[in-house]
């Protein structure tokens, strides 16, 4: 699906989601530059292909990331960030995971109004919820037949 956030563009699979962490691959067939938001969240990317550019809030110089590097987006932290063509990643988000959808619809809603995508990114993310749900409510019936 493609992602609209903070000025870039991407695309993502999503490969798990919860309200506590997600795991997700991500990328560009673009060159793309924007802001990285700031979340209620840790959030780390470990770089496939391509490279990644990050320029920390306060700072005057970019980091330049490689293939196998891994980035940390610290919680409350705040970067530009900046992908060339062909960079593809895998990232795991970790803590409070709705405060990250914010920013991750925030562009296609209102500056693409691109809704048929934001009703994806919003259909999967709510799929991966009613699984884990659903995966809690097995376990605790289980646990319940244990019991008696």
């Amino acid at each position: 699906m493609f992602m609209n956030a903070g000025g870039w563009m991407g695309s993502m699979c999503l490969l798990h989601a919860s309200l506590t962490e997600y795991l997700l691959f991500f990328g560009t067939a673009v060159d793309t530059t924007g802001h990285s938001g700031r979340y209620w969240a840790n959030i780390s990317d470990t770089l496939l292909t391509g490279k990644m550019f990050q320029w920390k809030e306060g700072t005057l110089k970019n980091i330049e990331y490689q293939p196998g590097d891994t980035v940390f987006h610290e919680w409350g932290e705040v970067t530009g960030v900046s992908w060339p063509a062909g960079t593809w990643m895998v990232e795991y988000g970790r803590g409070f995971i709705p405060s990250t959808l914010v920013f991750a619809l925030a562009d296609t809603f209102f500056s693409t109004t691109d809704f048929v995508n934001t009703f994806y990114i919003i259909r999967v993310y709510a799929k991966a919820l009613m699984m884990e749900a659903g995966f809690y409510l097995s376990d605790f019936r289980q646990f319940i037949k244990d019991m008696l």
